[in-house]
């Protein structure tokens, strides 16, 4: 968890983190395919996530979940885990250039900071997660949470700094034109 919170600690970019995590993460706890949707809340409108990186990707994956829809939708609004131990044939498959074979198991996490959903991983392997991964699962997505909200709390504050300096200068122009009126009117 210290490796992976150290990993991800001071960077400024969301897909970044989310494809540096993934790649790290999928193959540690001996996954295959994996996803991050990213929580996206606009006001007067339903709250989404949107795919933020994924590992393996596949070609039909899709892009984004209401609250409360699929497994990814309904992780974030119950704010629990989802562990899929018996996969329908239905479901995904993995491929590889050798062939292809349905998960044994799907994880689907919540990564919450202060009780809010700010994320959902999910991990699909051909062999079971073991207890010991579920358990670091849950720890971690703990300490992704802090990360996710720092860097989303980084973004919003240099998106306002930029707003700021932008209003600077066009009240600099504008105060610019009304000095030159004031001076012209003077003349008169």
């Amino acid at each position: 968890v210290a490796k992976f919170t150290g990993m991800l600690q001071g960077q400024r970019d969301l897909f970044t983190v989310g494809q540096m995590l993934l790649s790290d993460l999928v193959p540690l706890v001996g996954a295959q395919e994996g996803t991050i949707y990213q929580m996206h809340v606009a006001e007067g409108e339903r709250s989404m996530l949107r795919l933020l990186a994924s590992y393996a990707r596949q070609r039909d994956q899709v892009e984004q979940f209401m609250v409360g829809e699929g497994l990814i939708g309904q992780c974030a609004l119950e704010k629990q885990r989802i562990h899929l131990t018996d996969v329908p044939a239905s479901f995904t498959v993995i491929h590889s250039s050798l062939g292809e074979s349905r998960p044994v198991n799907i994880v689907v996490l919540p990564v919450l900071f202060e009780g809010q959903t700010k994320a959902v991983i999910e991990l699909a392997s051909l062999c079971p997660f073991t207890v010991t991964h579920l358990m670091f699962l849950e720890q971690l997505t703990q300490s992704i949470g802090v990360v996710l909200n720092t860097i989303e709390a980084t973004m919003r504050t240099e998106n306002l700094l930029q707003q700021s300096q932008q209003l600077t200068t066009e009240l600099q122009s504008q105060q610019k034109e009304l000095t030159q009126t004031n001076e012209e009117l003077e003349r008169k």
